[in-house]
């Protein structure tokens, strides 16, 4: 069972933390997407509590968490610091990072700054930002998925968002991506509650507007950004890469180079499976990730 609690952090946001297993267990920090909030886990929590210490933070803009105003809040390097905060507050020197879209792109970007406290990364559904970089401009389809980056950084996007009302949001955001009728009635709910928060929605597409991901238009010539060229430093710990291959946003091509970046690499392809991997399939990506855990012990 998760339990929840609300975590003042010395970054000057409070965060509402679901936290599952023995105290004295290794201890695992997992981080959310959009547009969802530590519910994410909600069937791997069974699965991995037993064994496990899980620490599931809403991230800052998003269901029970504070929401900042101003896409300026939403920088990558306050979500980091949010990250080790968070650890030092819940009394975690070092740990597993685990991230699924949104809170796949911070784990990468705390892992890629090298500090030592996270020992492992897991990452399910969420580019290695250099390859998403590159692939958004230089592949077809991929800048073709990604093109809903740049609606949801539009001005009023939240406002539009708000029109068109929450079941019909509820549906763009997954119908594409799952079978909506394996979605239970109380699982909408939770959603739309966590959505319809004053200023939840425009907190939750901040994070969209804050980052440096460069989403050209599709008739739109771009130069490879600086960073790009210049690369990022190779990744030293161990890496375990779970992928629901029928993922309609991030295509299969964010798995190619990612052996070039990574000193220790695991990769398990989930056939059948879409983005919302965590829920969607539960035993399928607990299995692969318990085995790579239990090999560090």
């Amino acid at each position: 069972m998760m339990q929840q609690r609300r975590v003042a952090l010395s970054t000057g946001v409070t965060l509402n933390v679901a936290t599952a297993g023995p105290e004295d267990a290794p201890p695992l920090i997992l981080l959310h997407g959009f547009p969802e909030s530590h519910r994410t886990w909600r069937g791997l929590v069974p699965l991995l509590a037993n064994d496990y210490r899980l620490v599931m933070p809403d991230q800052r803009g998003f269901a029970g968490s504070d929401r900042p105003h101003g896409a300026d809040a939403y920088h990558t390097d306050h979500l980091i610091a949010d990250l080790l905060a968070l650890a030092d507050a819940m009394d975690i020197e070092t740990f597993t990072l685990i991230g699924h879209d949104w809170g796949g792109a911070v784990a990468w970007a705390a892992t890629l700054r090298g500090g030592p406290r996270i020992q492992r990364l897991a990452i399910i559904n969420s580019p290695h930002p250099l390859i998403f970089q590159k692939t958004i401009i230089e592949d077809e389809a991929q800048r073709a998925a990604s093109q809903y980056m740049r609606r949801f950084r539009e001005p009023g996007m939240a406002e539009a968002i708000q029109a068109m009302g929450w079941e019909t949001f509820f549906t763009k955001s997954f119908s594409p991506h799952i079978d909506l009728t394996t979605i239970s009635d109380a699982e909408r709910a939770a959603y739309i509650a966590e959505w319809s928060q004053d200023g939840a929605i425009e907190a939750m597409l901040a994070w969209y507007v804050a980052s440096p991901i460069i989403v050209p238009a599709m008739d739109e010539t771009v130069a490879l950004p600086d960073w790009v060229l210049k690369g990022v430093p190779d990744i030293h710990v161990p890496v375990k890469i779970i992928w629901g291959m029928e993922d309609k946003a991030l295509l299969p091509c964010q798995l190619e180079g990612l052996d070039a970046l990574i000193d220790d690499l695991s990769v398990t392809r989930l056939d059948g499976v879409g983005h919302f991997a965590p829920w969607q399939a539960p035993e399928q990506v607990a299995a692969p990730l318990r085995d790579w855990l239990s090999s560090a012990a």
